[in-house]
């Protein structure tokens, strides 16, 4: 009974399809062989219908498989844009992530340092000629002089703001500077981030020594940095002086190091503050 009944539909599709299949046959037999306009006009609204269905029919396997061959070629652009665009958003991300450490080491250093709040009225940028670093003395000459602005006691510093020294000479056109490690140096010193007061002395052999006062039992680390203090009146506040190498050297720049310097001139009424 089921095996009629599925024999009677497959009969049936079969004649459908022959039937559709000759239909475009008749019509272009008729338009050939007896061109009879109505009947091929009513033909064509049967025939032409009928020939679509079976086109569709036919090529929807090609049609499916050029869909499906445009998506996946379109799922494999955004997989490289995508892609493209995550490997631009991590370096973007890097890239703030290196700038957020920037400012935080930034503000860090600058509050243990405790940077000098007094502006210079007035920075003059000198040469260094040459430098007296026989027996004990540590000094250097600049191309600077009176004639610039440049009088005895202004700060030295080096092109990165590390102390130099202090003007001892000055002439009209050149002075005289000494450097931290000269035998006759002695400069206040604060150790940066804490209220530990010391001072800082020369020998003439390219280092410099120093001893605290404020607190004896403060133990002095390798690293720790030393700023200036205006205890003594002689220099402004916070100016960056070298690191500690041990219980008693200090790390500073010496005159050998320096080719061009600044000469920072304070306006506060002729005191520093």
């Amino acid at each position: 009974m089921n095996q009629n009944k599925l024999s009677s539909r497959v009969y049936t599709i079969i004649k459908s399809a022959a039937t559709a299949a000759v239909l475009p046959i008749l019509f272009i037999y008729i338009m050939v062989a007896k061109p009879d306009y109505a009947i091929l006009n009513g033909l064509a609204h049967i025939v032409l219908p009928v020939a679509n269905t079976i086109g569709d029919i036919v090529t929807w396997p090609i049609r499916a498989v050029g869909n499906s061959v445009d998506g996946i070629r379109e799922l494999s652009n955004l997989r490289d844009e995508n892609e493209e665009l995550r490997a631009r958003l991590d370096a973007a991300l890097a890239n703030k992530y290196a700038c957020d450490i920037a400012l935080a080491e930034n503000k860090k250093l600058n509050h243990e340092l405790n940077m000098v709040s007094a502006q210079p009225h007035k920075t003059i940028i000198a040469d260094v000629l040459y430098d007296n670093s026989a027996f004990h003395n540590a000094t250097f000459v600049i191309n600077r002089g009176t004639d610039n602005g440049v009088a005895r006691g202004n700060v030295v510093v080096s092109m990165d703001n590390k102390l130099a020294g202090i003007v001892i000479d000055a002439g009209g056109n050149f002075a005289r500077v000494r450097a931290l490690t000269d035998a006759d140096s002695n400069i206040a010193v604060r150790v940066a981030g804490t209220p530990v007061y010391g001072f800082l002395a020369g020998n003439g052999s390219g280092t410099t020594s120093i001893g605290f006062f404020s607190d004896p039992q403060f133990q002095p680390s390798a690293g720790a940095r030393l700023i200036t203090s205006n205890i003594s009146g002689v220099l402004p506040n916070g100016i960056f002086v070298g690191e500690i190498i041990n219980d008693t050297d200090v790390k500073t720049i010496t005159p050998r190091e320096l080719s061009r310097v600044m000469v920072l001139q304070f306006d506060n009424l002729g005191e520093y503050r």
